[in-house]
């Protein structure tokens, strides 16, 4: 199983309901928007009540790991991504993509999302290096290659296809929406 990378854990073992929201709640106001927060809890109510609650309040749920006794729940604070302005000026929607994979094109799907997001759900072809992490592993890309960048609206993604132009690659593509709509295969590194 891949280790998933988080900015912070917050301890809510032994709390019953509403205590791990309450403490969920106050532990996300102290992180970044787009940061991702593990939470450990033994209610067994608290991977329902995760889940609705980050999803009435923008943040997205990740996903939940049972190991023994504790719930580890992965939340995304909220971010203002899918308000700004994208401006890579190439791009393609996710029926494209999805045509061009099914078809077998030779191709490369770079998923610039937190590696917790990708753990959970991602393209079964997809290469993994969070936005924040490009600069340090753009050696590692052909700049021959046809580069489709996704992300979970496309925000990331656009940040990240004007980088790697900036970096001397001519065949990048943004894809929207992203993630948060993609209805093509998907695969997860959880176990």
């Amino acid at each position: 199983m891949e280790s998933i990378k988080t900015n912070a854990i917050l301890d809510a073992k032994g709390l019953a309901c509403p205590m791990p929201i309450v403490n969920t709640k106050k532990a996300l106001k102290t992180l970044e928007p787009g940061q991702v927060l593990e939470v450990q809890a033994t209610d067994r109510g608290s991977k329902a009540d995760m889940k609705a609650w980050a999803e009435s309040t923008g943040h997205q749920y990740l996903g939940t790991i049972e190991e023994g006794d504790v719930l580890k729940h992965y939340l995304r604070k909220a971010s203002n991504e899918e308000e700004q302005e994208k401006v890579h000026a190439n791009t393609i929607h996710n029926d494209e993509l999805l045509k061009k994979l099914d078809a077998a094109e030779n191709i490369v799907v770079l998923d610039v999302r937190e590696t917790a997001e990708y753990a959970f759900n991602h393209i079964p072809t997809a290469m993994s290096i969070p936005l924040g992490e490009l600069e340090d592993h753009v050696e590692g890309l052909n700049k021959e290659d046809e580069i489709y960048v996704v992300c979970r609206s496309g925000n990331r993604s656009d940040l990240a296809a004007q980088m790697l132009v900036k970096k001397g690659f001519t065949k990048v593509v943004n894809v929207i929406p992203g993630m948060s709509q993609w209805s093509g295969k998907t695969e997860s590194n959880i176990e």
